[in-house]
């Protein structure tokens, strides 16, 4: 079995309530995560809301530096500052006092049996009823449309209304999947969604992204969670990619183009693409053409600026 679980973390001054039920929601970065999606629900959420150190982990022991170097501010003639990696479950209150929790920080590298063991055994003795992970994934929509959710989950009738994708896909594991996958064993309620992205946003911070994986969030547990400052932030987002749309007719295109895959997809699952005297682009292909766009622009802001 390995190392003791319990020695990978340490116990902070905080605790849920007796009774309070707590549902748990974590993010852990290092994974894919699309628009930055649920890096920022989660510091949306900490950033907002009353919080308190329930857990810390052994960094130490769960980081690969050489992989991810942690940030080191050098000025003039001495090393100024260092960002401390951290990995912690705190305690949060909701917008009506209901206590949460929250696990969030850098993905393990390694040990990950000993993590999901450690994260299974402190929620089974604070008294979880429920775990909820978060993240964006890639897809090749265009951010005229609604966002869709893939959610999974350890019971169907947590995802009921959910429908899926695909049958069946393999891909890279996560620790937090593979969290999921340990608490479904242990026949405990856990359920995940992952927003999708426009894939020609994928490596910007898309704040709508983040407002429907809150939205789905919030649906799954009931929480009473801030939406104001996500939703002014993706107002403000949507306007700029907006204007940059309409700086360029090619773009333009490029944006009908993936509503009228979006539109044919939704309207025939089993027919994404509807006939035509010609072939239309591929969504990987309109993405680049997209992506290649907002490169080029973000160049030249960066001449005007120097």
């Amino acid at each position: 079995m390995g190392r003791n679980a319990g020695d990978l973390y340490e116990m902070g001054p905080a605790r849920p309530e007796p009774g309070s039920d707590p549902v748990l929601l974590y993010y852990l970065d290092g994974f894919i995560d699309a628009g930055g999606a649920g890096r920022l629900l989660a510091s949306h959420l900490l950033s907002s809301l009353e919080h308190e150190t329930v857990a810390s982990f052994d960094i130490d022991t769960l980081l690969d530096y050489r992989s991810r170097r942690p940030v080191m501010t050098f000025v003039k003639d001495h090393w100024e500052e260092y960002e401390t990696p951290e990995l912690l479950l705190s305690v949060v209150r909701d917008q009506e006092g209901k206590q949460f929790l929250v696990l969030n920080g850098l993905e393990p590298d390694r040990e990950w049996e000993t993590f999901t063991r450690a994260v299974r055994g402190l929620s089974a003795e604070l008294g979880v009823r429920l775990a909820v992970s978060f993240h964006g994934i890639p897809m090749g929509v265009p951010h005229t449309r609604p966002l869709g959710v893939t959610a999974h989950a350890t019971q169907p009738g947590l995802v009921e209304g959910n429908r899926p994708l695909v049958d069946r896909l393999q891909v890279p594991g996560s620790a937090a999947a593979l969290l999921e996958y340990r608490l479904g064993q242990d026949d405990r309620a856990a359920v995940g969604f992952a927003v999708h992205v426009p894939h020609y946003l994928a490596q910007a911070s898309y704040p709508a992204a983040a407002v429907t994986l809150l939205e789905s969030v919030q649906a799954a547990t009931g929480l009473a969670l801030p939406a104001d400052a996500l939703r002014e932030a993706a107002r403000r987002t949507d306007l700029e990619i907006a204007r940059q749309v309409e700086g360029s007719a090619e773009v333009a295109e490029v944006v009908q183009a993936l509503e009228q895959q979006y539109d044919a997809f939704a309207a025939d699952r089993e027919n994404m693409l509807a006939e035509d005297t010609e072939p239309m682009p591929t969504a990987e292909e309109l993405g680049a053409q997209f992506e290649r766009f907002l490169a080029e622009q973000q160049h030249r802001g960066d001449d005007r600026e120097s």
